[in-house]
């Protein structure tokens, strides 16, 4: 189930971005997003959450986030040691990633519909992403980049830590169908600098983990081709959120590590989209992912309040437009 991103949100969007570029502040994750949009959007999606949440903890004392910019860094060295510590778990369908196997097949779902509508694919055909230079921005083990290879995609795959690259590297050696996968220890703000660019730029659970939402998406903006798609998956700031995907998950069910999530670090669907605007990237399709825990399966919702995914479409700028 898709959610299309209403006119009337897009133009509320618009009309941010247009006063953000007379000097406005874009609002950052973990402080309240902008509320002359906040209308627009309960109205325009039914999966706006009823219950607001509570404001989140303050920022942590010391220097502040960078404005943003492809070329700063959002890389966060406490959340690289904390995933380099349980890297070799990667492909433990039982280990701490579980979640993520559970929920690849739906993930996948939403990519192959969206890539397919957006490039004008056969989604029935064994290879639909064939001749389509892919890259997997924080692809760990390869659980994501590996099928994407067997859909026919030219596959990268780029991981700040430099254990899942290996692991990545050794585990697509062994199926020829993924053996040409590339991957890379390397981030996206090192890659724009190289001035790489790919035809879609799929980064899933990441950006709740990196030091500047704002600048990440600007990199992942620079590594789209005009024209091109970028689809991001992360994890909604509300109150069944936290008590979901942190206090159960992490807490309570142990399905993954304690401390794998920072509440004040989560990103609002209303967020996201503002910030990929603010990048040049038009939010076109949302999705819920729904946890159904007799089937231990996850299916694709209108509900946005937990786990949710977004595809966009990186604009071409016109002259007046850059300056």
């Amino acid at each position: 189930m898709l959610r299309r991103v209403a006119p009337s949100l897009r133009r509320a969007i618009l009309t941010t971005s247009a006063h953000g570029r007379a000097g406005a502040q874009l609002t950052e994750p973990g402080l309240s997003p902008p509320h002359a949009l906040l209308p627009q959007w309960r109205l325009c999606s039914s999966a706006a959450s009823t219950n607001s949440p509570p404001p989140p903890p303050p920022p942590p004392q010391g220097t502040p986030r960078p404005a943003g910019g492809s070329t700063v860094s959002s890389l966060n060295p406490a959340e690289v040691a904390k995933f380099a510590a349980i890297a070799e778990t990667w492909w433990d369908s039982e280990g701490p990633f579980k979640p993520l196997h559970l929920m690849n097949p739906t993930r996948l779902s939403f990519i192959r519909s969206t890539l397919c509508r957006h490039f004008r694919r056969d989604p029935n055909s064994c290879k639909p992403l064939e001749g389509l230079k892919v890259i997997d921005v924080g692809c760990g083990g390869g659980i994501l980049s590996e099928p994407l290879a067997r859909m026919g995609a030219t596959v990268t795959g780029i991981d700040a830590v430099d254990k899942n690259i290996k692991i990545a590297r050794v585990h697509a050696a062994s199926d020829p169908s993924t053996a040409s996968i590339e991957y890379f220890c390397t981030t996206a703000e090192d890659l724009v600098k190289e001035h790489k660019q790919f035809d879609a730029v799929i980064s899933l659970e990441v950006i709740e983990h990196v030091a500047n939402p704002s600048g990440f998406c600007e990199s992942l903006s620079a590594l789209t081709v005009p024209n091109g798609a970028t689809v991001i998956s992360t994890i909604n700031r509300s109150m069944r959120a936290y008590a979901t995907a942190i206090v159960a998950a992490e807490y309570i069910l142990n399905w993954l590590p304690k401390g794998t999530h920072q509440w004040s670090k989560l990103v609002t669907p209303e967020e996201l989209v503002l910030i990929l605007e603010r990048a040049s990237i038009s939010v076109q399709e949302m999705a819920g992912f729904m946890y159904n825990p007799l089937r231990g399966e996850w299916s694709l919702s209108d509900d946005l309040t937990v786990n949710y995914i977004a595809y966009g479409m990186k604009k071409v700028e016109t002259p007046s437009e850059s300056n």
